[in-house]
C-alpha cells in the first residue's frame, strides 16, 4: 500500500442541500444477552451480522469491544467495569430490526451502539430515544436523520452524507469530469448523498443529465444502465451497497473505463473486483470515497479483536460513540440516560480541554475540567443536533496492484 497523502477541505456556507458468538447466550433472534448489572453502564449494540451490510459487522463489533476493555482497563465508568455489549442483528430488515433494539431496551441497555444502516436507524430510533435511551450511531450518514424526532437522544460520529458527497464531488472535479451521471439507490442513504454530489457537481459548472434512484430490492437494473449508457457522460458516481455490483458490473462491461466510475463507503471493500466479475481487474481505476480515520495505531490495537478484520471502516467511529457515551457519564455522575444524556454534546466540544482516550478524559473531569473528547476518528465537535461537524474521509481507488487508499481528507461543516 502506498503511503496516503492528507488534504482538508471546508464545507462551503451556502451548501443547503456476522455473526461472531460471545460468551453470553442468544435468544434466537440474533440477540445475546449478557446479564446486566444495574450499577454498571449496559450497553446494547445493533448492528448488520446478516445481510447486505454484513461485511461492516464484525468491525463494529470488534470495536466497541476495544473501548470497552479500554474503559475497563481505567476502572470502568463510575468505579464500575462496563459488562459485555448485548448484540442485536439488524439484518438489513426494519421489522427485524425494530423488534431487535425493542430487545434491547427490554433488556435492559443504558445506551445502544447503532444501528448501522441510515434506513435501520430511521426504523429503530423511535423505540430506542422513545424509551429515553441514548442512541449513538458510528455509521448511520444520511441526512435526514439531523431532524429526527429524538428528545435529544440520537447522537452519531459518522459524518452526514452532506459531508461526504461534496468529497466525493471534488475528486470527480478534480480528475477533469465535467458531465457527470449520479446513480443512487432509493432510500434515505441514497437520495441525500446523491443531492449532495449534484449540489457540489452543479455549483462547480459541471452538467449533471443524470440524476436517477433505483430500487434496491429489484432484481433487474436495466433501466438505470441504459439511462447512463444513452448519455455520452465522461464519468459516473454510484451510490450504492451490494447490489450496487450488478450496476458496477454492466457500466465497466458495456464501456466504461474504471476511472470514470466512482463510488461510496458501501462499496468499500477490497474484494470488490471479484465480487462484480470473474475479472477482478475489471474495477482496475475505480475510485471511491469513505469515511475514516487516519490512525494506524487505532487500526492495530482493534485487530486484536478480530485477527481477520480487512477493512476497518466506521470502526473508529463507533469507538468513538461508546467512548462518548462512557465520559458522559462520568461527567453526569449516573450511568442513567436521563441524566447523562445531555453531556454527550458537552464532551465533545472545542471549549473544553483536548484529551484522547477515556482515562485522559476521565481524569480531567474528575478534576473539574471540562473536556473536548479527541476521538480515534478526529475531532468531532458535536453540533446541537448530536451530528460531527467535521471528518476524515479516505479516498480509496483500485489500482493495477489492487485495493488502495490514496490519500485523507479532513473536511469541516462550516454552515453552524
Amino acid at each position: 500500500m502506498t503511503t496516503a497523502r492528507a488534504r482538508a477541505l471546508t464545507l462551503p456556507a451556502v451548501l443547503t442541500a456476522l455473526t461472531l458468538t460471545l460468551t453470553a447466550c442468544g435468544n434466537g433472534d440474533g440477540t445475546d444477552q449478557p446479564t446486566t448489572d444495574e450499577n454498571a453502564l449496559n450497553l446494547g449494540i445493533l448492528y448488520p451480522q446478516t445481510g447486505n451490510l454484513a461485511y461492516l459487522g464484525p468491525p463494529q463489533l470488534a470495536a466497541t469491544e476495544y473501548a470497552i476493555s479500554e474503559i475497563n482497563d481505567a476502572g470502568g465508568v463510575l468505579g464500575t467495569d462496563v459488562p459485555d455489549p448485548m448484540t442485536a442483528d439488524e439484518a438489513g430488515e426494519e421489522g427485524r430490526a425494530n423488534d431487535s433494539a425493542g430487545t434491547l431496551v427490554a433488556d435492559g441497555a443504558d445506551a445502544v451502539i447503532g444501528a448501522a444502516a441510515s434506513g435501520m436507524t430511521q426504523a429503530v430510533h423511535q423505540t430506542i430515544t422513545g424509551a429515553g435511551i441514548a442512541q449513538c450511531s458510528g455509521s448511520s450518514t444520511a441526512p435526514d436523520l439531523s431532524d429526527i424526532d429524538d428528545g435529544g437522544h440520537f447522537h452519531r460520529t459518522a459524518p452526514s452524507d452532506l459531508m461526504a458527497g461534496p468529497v466525493l464531488a471534488q475528486e470527480i472535479l478534480d480528475d477533469g469530469h465535467q458531465n457527470v451521471a449520479v446513480v443512487a439507490r432509493a432510500d434515505d442513504y441514497g437520495s441525500g448523498y446523491l443531492q449532495a454530489v449534484q449540489n457540489e457537481l452543479r455549483s462547480n459548472g459541471a452538467q449533471v443529465p443524470i440524476a436517477e434512484t433505483y430500487d434496491p430490492d429489484t432484481t433487474n437494473f436495466g433501466a438505470v444502465i441504459e439511462a447512463v449508457n444513452e448519455r455520452n457522460v465522461d464519468a459516473v458516481a454510484l451510490i450504492s451497497f451490494e447490489e450496487g455490483t450488478q450496476i458496477l458490473a454492466s457500466l465497466l462491461e458495456s464501456g466504461l473505463d474504471g476511472d470514470q466510475v466512482y463510488v461510496t463507503d458501501g462499496l468499500n471493500d477490497p474484494d470488490l473486483g471479484a465480487t462484480v466479475s470473474e475479472n477482478a481487474d475489471l474495477v482496475t481505476g475505480v475510485t471511491g470515497v469513505a469515511p475514516s480515520a487516519d490512525n494506524p495505531e487505532f487500526n492495530e490495537g482493534i485487530s486484536g479483536f478480530d485477527d481477520d478484520l480487512q477493512i476497518f471502516q466506521f470502526a473508529p467511529q463507533v469507538y468513538d460513540c461508546v467512548n462518548l457515551i462512557a465520559l458522559a457519564a462520568e461527567s453526569a455522575d449516573s450511568t442513567d440516560p436521563a441524566d447523562y444524556t445531555p453531556h454527550i454534546v458537552e464532551v465533545s466540544r472545542p471549549d473544553g480541554t483536548e484529551c484522547t482516550g477515556f482515562e485522559e478524559c476521565r481524569d480531567l473531569l474528575d478534576g473539574g475540567e471540562d473536556i473536548d473528547y479527541q476521538g480515534a476518528s478526529g475531532d468531532i465537535d458535536l453540533d446541537d443536533n448530536g451530528d460531527p461537524s467535521a471528518a476524515t474521509f479516505e479516498i480509496f481507488e483500485f489500482g493495477a496492484d489492487g485495493y488502495d487508499i490514496r490519500e485523507y481528507v479532513d473536511y469541516t461543516d462550516d454552515r453552524n
